[in-house]
């Protein structure tokens, strides 16, 4: 019995002190290419839809679920002025990203919107991200009809001069 609970105070543990591992940071250049699943410091909220790491890029996939929506989030990123760049492409149809400043990653009730949903055409995109305190930044996907798809791939965020 006790060793029953040592295991589980020892897991307990490294839970705790993997996700306190994760700082705050000022600049992320991620190509995801060495992604097996996603990063400790990243959450994924995708509802009743999927959003997964693979062949070196992050996939949001709507599976039978259309019009749900799901949510790349960030490490914590110091309060600031940066330029966010990153490559989106989809599978055909109604696809758009809208950008999140974010306090909690675990509650949607934090989340407030930083920028009007754009559509998803394939090409880089660029964005000025303002944040007045330090914040997680997220991704929303929307997909609006089944099996469709979005890819995102070589995320840059570098403090504005």
């Amino acid at each position: 019995m006790k060793l029953i609970l040592w295991a589980g105070l020892a897991l307990f543990g490294n839970l705790v002190t993997a996700r306190a591992q994760c700082t705050t940071v000022n600049a992320i250049s991620e190509n995801f290419d060495t992604w097996k699943d996603i990063d400790k410091c990243w959450t994924a909220r995708q509802g009743k839809a999927m959003l997964y790491a693979n062949d070196k890029k992050i996939t949001f996939y709507s599976m039978t679920s259309p019009g749900e929506p799901m949510v790349l989030v960030t490490p914590k990123i110091k309060a600031g002025t940066y330029t966010l760049t990153l490559d989106s492409s989809d599978n055909g149809g109604d696809t758009t990203l809208e950008l999140f400043s974010v306090n909690t990653p675990s509650d949607p009730k934090t989340y407030t919107s930083m920028a009007r949903p754009s559509e998803i055409t394939g090409d880089k995109k660029t964005f000025t991200v303002a944040l007045k305190k330090d914040a997680h930044l997220g991704l929303k996907v929307m997909l609006n009809g089944i099996h469709q798809a979005v890819y995102l791939d070589n995320l840059s965020l570098k403090p504005k001069k």
